[in-house]
This record gives structure tokens, C-alpha cells and sequence, in this order.
């Protein structure tokens, strides 16, 4: 109730020997989204905080911190405009005072960043930056997991390419991130996947990444890469998928956007047994091992060649029925190494490819069918004796139902027109 707040509010303000356990009774308060609400309207109650946060009794401050921070909660954007007068001192703090107040402070930051472009713009000119690329030297886990969540909140601000990463890429940030991301399995999982996130937000929302591969981070992320797969099956550490994932996609997008991978072998072998690991258990992750697959093979004849070289086209084979996306994303990796001339198509026809294929013209998605009939086209340019193997197993009749599908029926009458050529013509 309205009385109740301003209760605890006189309570917080009237400087007796109490004030500690009225600071406490607040802070329990505070975490009703309504209280909170309410408690930002009353006169003074954000300027009482601030000067019990900033006060020099310590047990004080912590106490004030943590109404702050539960304040910092609220969904709603006016209640994390009311908290712009402490963001100052929220960014000061984080250099000293005990690990749990620089923790309380941190997340407190990234949580008022989530509600409000306010305090992102007020945090900016106010050096968030610059102190963020202090804290992140910090030795201690917790603090850098708290760094790793300021800056993924900051990362995905809506104004972020244009405001917000050229700043980070101008800092020292990107060069610990990094670090920090590769020392995962050694200095702590939790710091390296908020920093996995963050590098992937900057990769995907940010067309020139000069600054990161500079800083080596293709082959540092393949060699990260590499290490996890080595760690698989015997030890896996727990959530090592959280690690996986965003890494994966950092890769991926880096080599979207640029082709330069290493020709390292060894990361094909690292990524199928990531997918044998994880398939039951994580099998989003099919998905993401996938489209670094496809980034991979898809201008490179040396990783074609390698993935039949290191046999590993019965593995991909398997993903084929996993779901909807992962069977699109199989297609592709086969039509990458179709792709690239007779001598890869003989290679994966003798697999026996067709066999597979068959079922696939038959569902319903027309994504799937789509790529399926590439793959074929692609075969049958490459090696002519397909089209009369697939005829013989009766593939005719699967592409004659594609006729009536607006999207498919040119591709699919082009196949037919192949596969009922007269032998030799």
C-alpha cells in the first residue's frame, strides 16, 4: 500500500540506529513490481538511496546497493529512468570496495540497461567503456562474469552498431574478450560464454571486423574449437553446449563475412564429434555445427575434398532426418561439394547417395525439395549415369508430383526432361 512505502521511506530517512533494518525491510519491498513503482514516485526516495549508496558506512552501502538493485528488476522503463542519478556512482564503485559490491553494481548496470536507451545514453559519455575495459583485467570470475553480462546488454541495444560497438572496438575489450573466451575451459565457463555472446553480437551486427581478426580471431576461436572437441566424450564439463553454441556462431559468421578460414582438417573431425556429443541432449546445436559446415565448404574445394577424405559423408548423412532445418542445411553441404565437379559427385554417389535422397522428394517442406532437386541437378550435370540409376529406383515418379508446385515444377520438369534422355543421348 502507498502508506506502507512511504513508511519504509521515512523509516530509511530518519538516520536512527535502525536504519540498516529498514534498509533491509525496503530492499524486501522493492522486489514487488508495484512497490517498485510506487516507491520511485514519492518524493525523495531516489535521492535518499543515492545518499545512503554513496554514504561511508559500509554495511549502509551495501544495503542501499541492494535496493538498487532489486529496483533495477522492474520492467518498466520509467522505474530505471528514476535510477539515472546513480548511474554515475554505479560506474565509480566498480573500481574497489568488496567483490560483492562491485557484483551488485555490475549487474545493477546491465539490468537498468536492458529497460531503458535513457541510461544507455547517459551511461555513455559518463565512460562506461573505459571502465569496462579496466574491469575486465580483473582476476576474479565473478567480477568478469558481471562485465561479460554489462556488455551483452549493452551489445544488443538497438543502437548498438552505430553508438556503441565501434567504441568497444576501439578499446582494449576485444583483445580480452578473446582471451577470455579461448581460457574458458581453464579460468572459468561462465565469464567465457557471456564474452562468447558478446563477440557474437559484435560480429553479427557489425560488417568490418578488421579489428577482431587482426587480433586473430579465427584461428584462436578453430584452435578453442578443436581443444573443446578434445575434451569430448570422456570429460565433458558441465554446460559446456553454453560455450559451444555462440562460439560456433562466431566462426560461422566471421568466415560468412570474410573466407579466410585456416585449411585445418582437423576442424572437421572437431565438429562432427561436437555433433555425436551433443545430438541427443543439446540438438539445437545440429543446427549451429551445421551452418559452420556449410560456411566452410561452401567457397573452399579443400574442405570438400577433406570431408570425403576423412570419410566423414557417412556422419553427415545421418543428420539428414534430425529436423526440418538440419536437412536443408545437409542438402546445402552436399550441393557445396557437388558443386565443385565429376570427381566429388562420383565420390559421394558412391556412397550410395541416391538412396537417401528418394524419401526426401516425398515431404511436405518445399525448402527441403527444393534443395534435394539441386543436388540432383547438380549430380546428374556432373555424372550423366545418375539420372539412369535414379530412374531405375524409381525417382521419375517421386519428381513427377512436383509438377503442380508453382516454386518447383521448373526444376523438377528440367530433372524429368534429364532422366527420360534416351541412354548416351
Amino acid at each position: 500500500l502507498p502508506g506502507q512505502v512511504l513508511e519504509l521511506l521515512r523509516g530509511v530517512q530518519r538516520g536512527s540506529e535502525d536504519r540498516k533494518r529498514w534498509l533491509g525491510r525496503l530492499r524486501w519491498a522493492l522486489q514487488n513490481e508495484d512497490t517498485q513503482q510506487k516507491f520511485v514516485r514519492l518524493d525523495g526516495s531516489i535521492r535518499t538511496l543515492t545518499g545512503l549508496f554513496t554514504s561511508s558506512l559500509a554495511d549502509l552501502q551495501l544495503e542501499a546497493a541492494r535496493c538498487l538493485h532489486e529496483l533495477s528488476h522492474s520492467s518498466v522503463p520509467t522505474v530505471a529512468e528514476a535510477c539515472l542519478p546513480v548511474t554515475s556512482y554505479l560506474l565509480t564503485y566498480l573500481s574497489g570496495h568488496s567483490l560483492e559490491f562491485t557484483e551488485l553494481c555490475l549487474y545493477t548496470l546491465g539490468n537498468l540497461i536492458v529497460e531503458s536507451e535513457a541510461v544507455r545514453k547517459q551511461l555513455l559519455p559518463q565512460g562506461i567503456i573505459p571502465v569496462l575495459a579496466s574491469c575486465i583485467q580483473s582476476p576474479h570470475e565473478a567480477v568478469l562474469e558481471g562485465v561479460g553480462y554489462v556488455l551483452s546488454q549493452l551489445l544488443q541495444a538497438k543502437e548498438a552498431p552505430t553508438e556503441i560497438i565501434p567504441l568497444v572496438l576501439d578499446s582494449v575489450l576485444p583483445q580480452h574478450m578473446l582471451r577470455l573466451v579461448c581460457s574458458g575451459l581453464k579460468a572459468g565457463m561462465g565469464a567465457a560464454v557471456e564474452f562468447a555472446w558478446c563477440l557474437h553480437y559484435i560480429i553479427c551486427r557489425h560488417k568490418d571486423n578488421a579489428v577482431l581478426l587482426a587480433l586473430g580471431a579465427v584461428p584462436a576461436l578453430t584452435s578453442l574449437l578443436l581443444d573443446l572437441a578434445s575434451q569430448i566424450p570422456q570429460d565433458t564439463p558441465e554446460g559446456l553446449e553454453l560455450l559451444v553454441c555462440p562460439v560456433l556462431r562466431c566462426l560461422s559468421n566471421l568466415l560468412a563475412q570474410t573466407g579466410c578460414q585456416g585449411q585445418d582438417g582437423r576442424l572437421l573431425v572437431a565438429l562432427f564429434l561436437i555433433l555425436q556429443c551433443f545430438l541427443q541432449q543439446h540438438p539445437f546445436l545440429i543446427q549451429e555445427c551445421l551452418w559452420l559446415l556449410n560456411n566452410l565448404t561452401a567457397d573452399d574445394p579443400f574442405f570438400c575434398s577433406a570431408l570425403l577424405s576423412l570419410d566423414l559423408l557417412p556422419a553427415l548423412l545421418q543428420l539428414l532426418t534430425c529436423s526440418q532445418m538440419a536437412t536443408v542445411l545437409v542438402l546445402t553441404v552436399l550441393c557445396n561439394i557437388a558443386e565443385k565437379g565429376a570427381l566429388q559427385c562420383q565420390r559421394l554417389l558412391q556412397q550410395p547417395l541416391l538412396p537417401h535422397l528418394l524419401p526426401l522428394l516425398t515431404l511436405p517442406d518445399p525448402e527441403a525439395v527444393g534443395q534435394c532437386l539441386e543436388l540432383l541437378h547438380l549430380l546428374f550435370l556432373h555424372c550423366p549415369e545418375a539420372a539412369a540409376d535414379f530412374t531405375r529406383q524409381g525417382g521419375h515418379q517421386a519428381l513427377e508430383q512436383h509438377q503442380s508446385i508453382p516454386e518447383l515444377q521448373e526444376r523438377a520438369q528440367a530433372l524429368l526432361d534429364v532422366v527420360r534422355q534416351p541412354p548416351g543421348a
